[in-house]
């Protein structure tokens, strides 16, 4: 059976090696076109370009998916499945053109947590369980009838970057058990159900990890958790933006401790006033500066409250 894979970030990467080290054939890569990042703004590749070309697969980097040329030199490789994992939205032109049809594989429990960021706002929303699905693609997105899906713990310490490590292995094992099901046509695809209170991942932007100190201290736990190690949660202290990096929350009130009002001892301890209580603040990073231990940042700093 001939697969063409679709794929950018290193969460694609796992799927891709999955399915070349169960010795399937994956005929080309479909991957986007290479751009400048960094500082120095110097012409980088995809990871899953990377892996490619280590193996040496076919690559094709369209601009535009419903290029005609593309389009073309897509159907000349007579796949029989396409793969999809983290890859843009894909036309119908693309995505109906092989015979067996096109799956995707999405880090939610679908239909929950349709969207960007499933990851992320699995961990912010305080969810206690998550997973991977496999499906296949129709008009609207992350919409399509199931094939396998498998769950995944989140225990209360759990990061973004933490939990993405476990789907991303967990989601290249759960592609070769789709691919193969496919391929001996034992599969039972199912439509979603109908839920009536979904939760969506839309795409994250600088706004969703601003901390409120309104808020109680478990979503705001949550939330610096759900948005460490990217984009990472933000507050703004003395005048500098901060990105905090670990925090912990304590259900005392404190007189005189307020709700945003903070407090330090200058040694120990760097706290904040929230809804229910207070966040001590572990580790974080300041503009222009390193990310550092508290107990560390408090020795170099001079305090002008």
């Amino acid at each position: 059976m001939r697969i063409i894979f679709f794929g950018t970030p290193e969460f694609a990467v796992a799927s891709l090696q999955a399915l070349v080290e169960a010795k399937l054939d994956v005929v080309a890569v479909v991957t986007a076109p290479d751009k400048p990042a960094g500082r120095g703004q110097q012409i980088q590749s995809s990871p899953v370009k990377a892996y490619a070309v280590s193996v040496g697969l076919p690559i094709l980097q369209p601009a535009k998916l419903k290029d005609p040329a593309f389009l073309e030199e897509l159907a000349s490789y007579k796949a029989d499945l396409q793969i999809i994992v983290a890859f843009r939205m894909l036309p119908e032109a693309v995505w109906n053109m092989p015979p067996k049809g096109t799956f995707n594989l999405h880090a939610s429990l679908l239909p929950q947590y349709r969207g960007a960021a499933p990851i992320h706002w699995a961990v912010i929303n305080g969810e206690t369980e998550t997973g991977i699905t496999t499906f296949f693609l129709q008009h609207e997105i992350d919409t399509g009838d199931l094939l396998f899906q498998e769950t995944e713990p989140i225990s209360e310490t759990d990061t973004t970057g933490e939990l993405y490590e476990r789907l991303m292995n967990k989601g290249g094992e759960l592609v070769v058990k789709t691919t193969k099901a496919i391929e001996s046509g034992d599969i039972h695809p199912r439509p979603q159900q109908e839920i009536d209170e979904l939760k969506s991942a839309p795409k994250l932007d600088r706004s969703t990890g601003e901390v409120h100190w309104t808020r109680s201290g478990r979503d705001i736990v949550n939330l610096v958790r759900g948005m460490n190690p990217f984009p990472g949660a933000h507050t703004v202290f003395q005048g500098k933006n901060c990105k905090l990096v670990a925090v912990e929350f304590h259900p005392e009130i404190i007189p005189d401790l307020g709700v945003g009002v903070w407090d330090t001892d200058q040694k120990t301890f760097l706290r904040v006033g929230c809804s229910d209580g207070y966040i001590n603040i572990l580790e974080w990073q300041m503009e222009g500066k390193k990310r550092l231990k508290i107990e560390d940042f408090l020795r170099g700093y001079n305090f002008n409250f």
